[in-house]
């Protein structure tokens, strides 16, 4: 053998144990799943969730989990006004996870009359939920469309969040309807599913919620897997799915949204962009926004998030106004420019968790926020739409960015938060050498941007 053949082989042999190394090492972190606790339904309805159905904008699903075994169920609807409910038929299924298993229940209406107020409650094997209500709203009559988005809640047990969702709705009471950028729940165990309807309890009854998936909606494998009671939950995905991909598009007066799954390996990915791709060509919707959790243009590292960038980037960046992201647990916006102006979409990143990572800044992004939980208001009126961030704890506004269309609808991107400091929230730890680079980093960009120190 040569001597080159020898070193070549001891190279790979190198290359092979470092490999190996790392693997143990990182195995937990990569395809680790804490246990799930063992868990017994109650036989009662639980976790009532209204949502948009699949049959346009003025359908609505309601979701309920009741019992381990799969009983006669409906639900009864109320019109104000009426003398006697209507018994809607809902479809029940069994799913088991690794620790316990539950029924799912949907119900889908599809006959809801605009300006009408409805109650509602789920009824399985004789034993009903509370209460509820909601109303429906025509937005082709309406026009105006608002909504609001948070991105990652992930939210430890007995956690604060729900406290800001609930503000920010009674903030933005008018909002037609809530949406989740992923990582609703910590981990896919039932303890952390019932944090994430405690965290958005008496919202999801009332108002329809989306919700995107997130990483840690996922089991960790070296293929990874979503449980199905994600789409029993979120139950418009049983009916939209395109194979593996939990991929949904509503139509909501004038504004489209297209929600992805950025989870995913590459194959699906690709699935996922020829998807996007025709519906994008189909939609006349003024105003098209694009719903993922991992972001496009990671605020983390320039070379974070490439599968998802190769596979939606040109998609999005031709053919969308607003991109709404979660995943890095900090603020940020971006927009790129064309001929001296910005174009659309707009990019942005944010998340409600309690949890706070440390981020990269570069000269791609307009503006950040560390070590502050923000969600967003997006409001569309005529020839605007407003994105709107807030500070969660405060409830003052962060940031906004109007896009207007003019002539052709032409777009024009206008910065409106020029005059509202960035906040770069952050207290190292001391003998932290990542916290130290990071604060070093702030005080960088903050020298760069004349901001105080």
């Amino acid at each position: 053998m040569t001597l080159k053949k020898k070193i070549s082989l001891g190279s790979l042999a190198a290359l092979l144990v470092g490999l190996t190394i790392l693997t143990i090492v990182r195995w937990e972190v990569w395809f680790g799943n804490p246990p799930e606790a063992p868990y017994v339904p109650k036989a009662a309805p639980t976790r009532v969730l209204l949502t948009f159905g699949n049959d346009g904008e003025m359908s609505r699903n309601v979701s309920w989990m009741c019992d381990t075994v799969v009983h006669k169920s409906h639900l009864e609807l109320l019109p104000e006004g009426g003398d006697q409910p209507i018994c809607v038929k809902a479809d029940g299924e069994v799913f088991e996870s690794r620790s316990g298993k539950a029924a799912y229940y949907v119900a889908r209406l599809t006959q809801l009359q605009d300006g009408r107020c409805y109650y509602y409650r789920a009824v399985t094997n004789g034993k009903a939920s509370p209460w509820y209500e909601f109303s429906v709203s025509n937005p082709e009559v309406k026009k105006d469309v608002s909504f609001l988005f948070f991105g990652d809640i992930q939210d430890s047990i007995n956690g604060v969040t729900n406290r800001y969702i609930r503000e920010a709705c009674l903030q933005h009471y008018s909002s037609d309807f809530v949406v989740f950028g992923g990582d609703l729940a910590e981990r896919p165990t039932d303890a952390y599913w019932a944090e994430s309807f405690r965290s958005i309890d008496g919202i999801a009854q009332s108002l329809p919620v989306l919700c995107v998936t997130g990483n840690h909606e996922y089991l960790k494998y070296p293929i990874r897997k979503l449980e199905r009671r994600f789409s029993l939950v979120f139950s418009y995905f049983l009916k939209s799915m395109v194979g593996e991909n939990q991929v949904y598009t509503l139509r909501y007066g004038d504004v489209q949204l297209f929600l992805l799954d950025s989870n995913r390996e590459w194959p699906f990915l690709a699935q996922q962009a020829r998807w996007l791709k025709q519906q994008l060509g189909e939609s006349t919707a003024r105003w098209k926004v694009v719903v993922l959790h991992h972001p496009i243009y990671s605020a983390k590292s320039k070379s974070n998030n490439l599968f998802q960038r190769w596979a939606f980037a040109d998609l999005l960046n031709a053919n969308v106004d607003l991109v709404l992201q979660g995943h890095e647990h900090a603020y940020a916006r971006m927009t790129q420019w064309e001929d001296g102006k910005r174009v659309p979409p707009v990019y942005t990143v944010s998340h409600c968790s309690p949890k706070f990572y440390r981020i990269h800044f570069d000269e791609r992004f307009d503006r950040y926020g560390t070590g502050r939980q923000i969600y967003q208001h997006i409001a569309v009126h005529g020839d605007t739409l407003s994105m709107n961030a807030y500070d969660a704890r405060t409830g003052k506004l962060y940031d906004r960015v109007d896009v207007v269309k003019g002539f052709h609808d032409n777009p024009t991107i206008i910065d409106r938060a020029k005059g509202i400091p960035e906040i770069l929230d952050f207290t190292p730890q001391p003998g932290n050498k990542k916290d130290a680079a990071f604060a070093e980093r702030i005080r960088e960009y903050k020298a760069q941007k004349g901001l105080k120190p």
